[in-house]
């Protein structure tokens, strides 16, 4: 568990930071540049991808075969918060979600006839992608094995019927990845399966509103009134589409703290620079006592969600699921978001509340992070299940045999 970077990561680390900085940075700060999603626009975010693809920082987690980076989980930690320091900055690299932990997913377990339709035009940034598992009650939110949309035996396919809803990037995206139920079976009961928009047989009933802002593509309810997909779109095989979820979603969840502790870091970096210049009752902001604590407690919760993701991505590394480890990481950086948009807003007033800052847009996004890939409860039941089996040994130590 040696955190020192090589110098390869520490060069890569360095070209992010500056590329954010020169390219990324000023189109954030001027609201023309977003679309009316609070994103991006995707005319302007079109030259910015090319830029980052000239620079040789394209696709951390893709194929190098394929245009990637190729890039080991460590380094995408390191890389993803450097990218996070701006709200635009991880679409800028290819490397926000969905798009991320579905080019991820598919360069670990699709055939190579599947990677080169389904994932080589998600890795140049042809098309984006959804993954369609969340479904309205009763069906599969943080526990898939509750899934309800089916998935019926044709001949040479499936026919697929339900509805799935909160779906990240549906509008707008091309390629896609439902879970359906192929049989009762505990373990094997559902598939996963890969559709292309212009499929018929389903269809976007609404891009759901949120309190935002929105990832491109919004968040959407989706039909399955007879979507007809061949055997040669089934993802691994028949059965393991809940080996698909736990694949996908434990990397997906640790990304997602890779780009907070970003954003979080962003929020303090606004503070900081605000109470420095700030003067009240004749006193700097930054010399009160009570402003310092603030930003010392925000300073050590991100420190300690740093070493969490670190350990996480190394297990993962390893071979590891990482599963109580990525678990951790995801409640503790999901509040340390939370918290230092918080403060960042106190600390700025009136200033932070408005949209002269992107404190606002980072608020509104942390409130999200506590619900996505699993609700913190859900998280928090899973290390109370390992604390249970493990007793002593939830808390050992990674010895050479045994990561």
């Amino acid at each position: 568990m040696d955190f020192t970077l090589t110098p390869e990561i520490e060069d890569i680390r360095l070209r992010t930071r500056a590329f954010v900085a020169e390219h990324v940075l000023p189109l954030e700060a001027d609201r023309s540049q977003w679309d009316a999603h609070e994103n991006i626009r995707e005319d302007v975010l079109v030259p910015l991808r090319a830029k980052a693809r000239a620079a040789g920082l394209w696709a951390p987690q893709s194929p190098k075969a394929m245009g990637g980076m190729e890039l080991p989980v460590v380094a995408r930690a390191v890389m993803y918060e450097e990218a996070a320091r701006s709200i635009f900055g991880p679409s800028a690299f290819n490397c926000m979600a969905p798009d991320d932990g579905n080019m991820s997913l598919l360069a670990r377990v699709a055939t190579p006839a599947q990677q080169e339709k389904w994932l080589r035009p998600i890795v140049r940034g042809e098309v984006r992608s959804a993954f369609a598992m969340t479904e309205p009650a009763p069906g599969g939110g943080s526990d898939p094995g509750m899934i309800v949309t089916q998935a019926e035996r044709r001949q040479g396919g499936w026919s697929i019927s339900g509805r799935k809803w909160f779906i990240t990037g549906a509008d707008g995206a091309a390629h896609f990845i439902v879970i359906a139920r192929t049989s009762d079976d505990s373990r094997r009961g559902l598939t996963a399966f890969l559709y292309h928009r212009d499929q018929p047989g389903w269809r976007i009933v609404r891009r759901i509103p949120i309190l935002g802002p929105e990832e491109h593509g919004g968040h959407c309810e989706l039909e399955f009134d007879g979507l007809e997909v061949a055997d040669e779109n089934v993802l691994m095989t028949v059965g393991d589409g809940l080996r698909v979820t736990q694949i996908r979603l434990g990397p997906a969840r640790l990304t997602h703290c890779m780009r907070w502790l970003g954003w979080s870091k962003r929020c303090l970096e606004i503070a900081q620079a605000y109470v420095n210049e700030r003067v009240s009752f004749g006193v700097r902001l930054a010399d009160r006592e009570s402003v310092q604590i603030k930003l010392g407690e925000v300073a050590q919760r991100i420190a300690i969600g740093r070493l969490l993701t670190m350990h996480a991505a190394w297990k993962l590394d390893q071979g590891d699921l990482a599963r109580k480890e990525v678990s951790m990481a995801k409640v503790h950086v999901a509040d340390t978001l939370h918290q230092a948009a918080d403060v960042g807003i106190q600390l700025n007033g009136a200033r932070g509340y408005s949209k002269d800052t992107i404190l606002e847009w980072i608020y509104r996004a942390a409130r999200a992070a506590r619900l996505v890939d699993g609700a913190s409860e859900v998280h928090m039941m899973v290390l109370a299940r390992f604390m249970r089996t493990e007793d002593r040994d939830f808390w050992r130590w990674s010895t050479p045999d045994r990561v």
